[in-house]
């Protein structure tokens, strides 16, 4: 893969995509149909899906792209592939909440070595340049320049007072409990693939997710935050979250920044 082609590439997908989500956004009414998960799909998802896919596929015509929207996508296997979340939080996005994100990754022998997140309806964008270093675009985001950047890293954590990021729709007993466990300075929320981004950051030191996800909605947030410097490990054995599982499932896991004492 040539990360000097996908990174510019999927940044301005990215950024088309959050103009559709928008402009449904901001309409006064938008039809809410329920997916045979019974998860929420909206038109903004299948508009965001359709553009970014066409995109992908233009640049690159033999590669593997997993999305949430094709459900025929799901039986793919390969070593390395594309993963598209179109509209990462869509319950957040029925809302109005605001806390949605755009959610594109390339994944390489497991690892989610680039991604790009963007939360629209913040105007905070999120990616990991060719190098692999990650940054946090500011300014206009024009799609076909970048504005400022800023280098992001994770915080050095102090274990004794952490700052904890959890779901704000899925956020449940057994979470709480596992916080718990922890010295916690304070929390906050946020939904979506942000709150790897916040601990990306620094903004948070410690998001555990004690509950359903699948590798699309992981992956761009997970590359973000490694390009940071911080980790993703599964909650059970603490051994790396890795990619391209079967059926595309996410294991319970935590993400941190290093310096984190996990329990």
């Amino acid at each position: 893969m040539d990360f000097d082609t996908l990174v510019p590439l999927i940044r301005r997908l990215a950024l088309e995509a959050g103009d559709r989500i928008m402009e449904i956004y901001g309409k006064d009414d938008f039809d809410v149909r329920a997916k045979g998960d019974a998860s929420p799909v909206t038109a903004a998802d299948e508009a965001a899906d359709a553009l970014i896919f066409a995109g992908l596929r233009a640049a690159f015509p033999d590669a593997v792209i997993v999305t949430e929207e094709q459900a025929d996508s799901h039986a793919a296997t390969a070593s390395s592939f594309l993963i598209v979340d179109p509209l990462d939080g869509t319950k957040e996005f029925v809302q109005r909440r605001g806390d949605f994100t755009v959610n594109i990754a390339f994944v390489q022998d497991g690892v989610p070595v680039r991604g790009v997140v963007y939360a629209p309806a913040k105007g905070r964008l999120f990616y990991t340049q060719p190098d692999g270093t990650s940054v946090e675009e500011t300014g206009a985001l024009d799609k076909n320049r970048p504005g400022n950047l800023r280098r992001i890293e994770v915080s050095r954590p102090d274990d004794g007072a952490l700052m904890v990021v959890a779901s704000k729709s899925h956020r449940d007993q057994a979470t709480d409990d596992y916080i718990a466990k922890y010295a916690v300075r304070d929390m906050t929320s946020a939904g979506s693939s942000l709150k790897f981004c916040l601990v990306a950051t620094g903004e948070a030191e410690l998001y555990p997710r004690l509950g359903r996800t699948m590798e699309w909605d992981t992956a761009a947030g997970d590359a973000v935050l490694r390009g940071a410097g911080g980790q993703v490990v599964r909650f059970d054995d603490h051994s790396p979250l890795l990619y391209g599982k079967q059926g595309y499932e996410n294991p319970f896991f935590i993400a941190f920044a290093p310096g984190v004492s996990l329990k």
